[in-house]
């Protein structure tokens, strides 16, 4: 029987995707539930897993775009109890083999003997050599690289295409730093050969995707950012207190994305506006709070929500960033997971940034932006000291969004963080 692999739906949304990369090759045994391929859409990157065990054969290659619903392999699963039982019969000649092996050594050296049995142990010791796919394994080939070097983020710590193509880059950066010497100069004549050095690679279906939204929000909407800074301590306080009994109670740490979380979903319910979203000539009123948080990832930066953050506590916000970052780290995320957002906080400061101007994830009319936190000396109450400060930033949409209400809006989230007993915490 021929059981067709057919590209999933992943949403109403999508209709092409990408077919990024295959872990199989054509004509290799698969088991059930084993991943197959990756899957790039414009919004999601996400593993297809077998539907039974069989041998696999491969129609559509990789980098190939494919509509939802066409089909990118079969698997014939008549075939597979006759492959099943090749592999233990080929696993065995091996061990019958080597003990063999020994008495061929000269019976004028008896010193060979208890020198092998070292050697013997060091190939047992030594690390098997990474399975590759075979488009990694053509790059690797290529580039002349050390597969045992470079690591690997897919499934089971499997290399990708995109670690080797990060591997390189890296090298790349630190090549300059690594040749400190002086060298001669370089004849002229040298020179166009040095400007083609250059790598050329296309871009993938998501970072297509958040370009086109990132044009699409400056072109059609009207952005302004207003910024504030917040005094910290308190929540340093609160978390440096209850952190132990939290993580004991809850099973999860106290973050300082959570009482963000909070902060904005009160000022939300104080401005609506910002909840809100244009269509057409209608101002669209959400009365729930679905925030997106933005988190980074291999491809580029993916924005999960966490619907009805309002009715949620402390612990259920952190446990749902969780969930969510082990979901990306495994290419587990799902359209659904990315969609109905009404507002979005991003934390640059996770990554350094001191201060930015983030853009808003249309058609939400409001995105907040944490930054690092960092000591600085304060005036209060006539005295210097120094404080935990991190900069905000709020970018709203000017067409619904007032700038008084905006700045209030920030104001509040000030307050509630500054002061965060108002917002309840569930310890």
């Amino acid at each position: 029987m021929q059981l067709e692999i057919k590209v999933p739906s992943v949403g109403e949304s999508v209709t092409e995707a990408t077919l990024g990369q295959w872990y199989k090759r054509d004509g290799d045994l698969v088991r059930k539930d084993e991943p197959l391929f990756v899957l790039e859409t414009d919004k999601v990157t996400l593993e297809i897993e077998a539907e039974a065990d069989g041998l696999l054969k491969v129609i559509v290659t990789e980098g190939e775009t494919v509509s939802i619903g066409a089909v990118v392999g079969t698997i014939d699963t008549e075939a597979a109890p006759e492959v099943v039982e090749e592999p233990a019969v080929r696993e065995e000649p091996p061990v019958r083999v080597e003990p063999e092996a020994v008495p061929v050594a000269p019976p004028s050296a008896p010193q060979e003997p208890p020198a092998m049995e070292p050697a013997r142990e060091a190939a047992a010791a030594a690390p098997a050599e990474p399975i590759l796919p075979p488009s990694v394994r053509r790059l690797v080939a290529e580039k002349n690289l050390d597969a045992s070097k470079i690591t690997g983020t897919g499934p089971g710590g499997r290399i990708t295409k995109g670690d080797v193509i990060l591997y390189l880059e890296q090298a790349a950066v630190a090549l300059p730093r690594e040749a400190a010497v002086p060298r001669p100069a370089i004849p002229q004549e040298v020179t166009p050969a040095i400007e083609q050095d250059i790598t050329r690679k296309p871009m993938s279906q998501i970072r297509q995707r958040i370009a086109a939204r990132l044009v699409e929000a400056k072109q059609s909407t009207a952005m302004l950012t207003t910024f504030n800074e917040v005094d910290m301590t308190r929540v340093q306080e609160i978390r440096a207190h209850y952190k132990e009994a939290f993580q004991k109670k809850y099973g999860v740490k106290l973050g300082i994305m959570s009482f963000f979380i909070k902060a904005c979903v009160e000022a939300l319910m104080e401005f609506p506006e910002l909840n809100a979203s244009i269509e057409g000539k209608d101002i669209v009123y959400h009365n729930f709070y679905h925030l997106g948080v933005a988190i980074g990832a291999e491809r580029g930066l993916v924005v999960p929500v966490i619907r009805h953050a309002d009715k949620l506590s402390f612990a259920e916000l952190e446990q749902a960033i969780i969930d969510y970052v082990k979901k990306i780290q495994e290419n587990r995320l799902e359209l659904a997971d990315l969609e109905g957002g009404t507002f979005t906080i991003t934390n640059g400061g996770v990554f350094g940034s001191l201060l930015s101007t983030p853009i808003l994830n249309i058609p939400q009319s409001g995105i907040l932006g944490m930054h690092k936190i960092e000591n600085r000396p304060m005036v209060l109450d006539g005295e210097i000291l120094v404080r935990p400060m991190m900069y905000l930033a709020l970018t709203y949409d000017h067409r619904i969004v007032d700038g008084r209400q905006a700045v209030t809006f920030l104001v509040r989230i000030k307050e509630f963080i500054e002061e965060p007993d108002r917002i309840m915490i569930e310890i």
